[in-house]
């Protein structure tokens, strides 16, 4: 059901998780469907030995499709115009991601009512590893 201006508040919130237990295998698969190869991400001897960290650990662009899904399951198919993110921590292998969506603003633009989002991820330890913005059309 699409959003209704009339029922929406600066301040409002939407929130999912949107990976529990984030794994090795989802990290090749994401790999394989990217074409990203890069061995930080699927390499645990690389990572470890040659780049120096703990362990292989999730390409930004999952981290920040991960996010995207949360996005369009609260605002429905079709309605996003704007999305962008920074990439503000790593996501390890066992992690659990929870992202969230608050209503900044909501405004009418050329006859379309668009909403105005900040977004979040956080891991479980409450760490922010994604922060960023959207903007959405809802009706009225």
């Amino acid at each position: 059901m699409p959003l209704s201006a009339s029922k929406l508040h600066v301040g409002d919130t939407y929130e999912e998780v949107v990976v529990d237990d984030l794994t090795r295998t989802q990290l090749v698969m994401y790999a394989g469907a990217s074409g990203d190869y890069n061995p930080l991400h699927t390499d645990e001897i690389y990572t470890t030995e040659v780049a120096g960290y703990p362990t292989v650990f999730a390409h930004g662009m999952l981290t920040m499709g991960l996010t995207g899904k949360m996005l369009t399951n609260y605002v429905g198919d079709g309605r996003l115009t704007k999305f962008g993110v920074r990439f503000t921590n790593q996501v390890w292998p066992g992690d659990t991601l929870t992202a969230t969506a608050m209503v900044k603003e909501i405004n009418e633009t050329k006859g379309t009512l668009l909403m105005d989002l900040d977004v979040k991820t956080l891991n479980q330890k409450g760490e922010t590893v994604v922060s960023g913005y959207a903007t959405a059309k809802i009706d009225p």
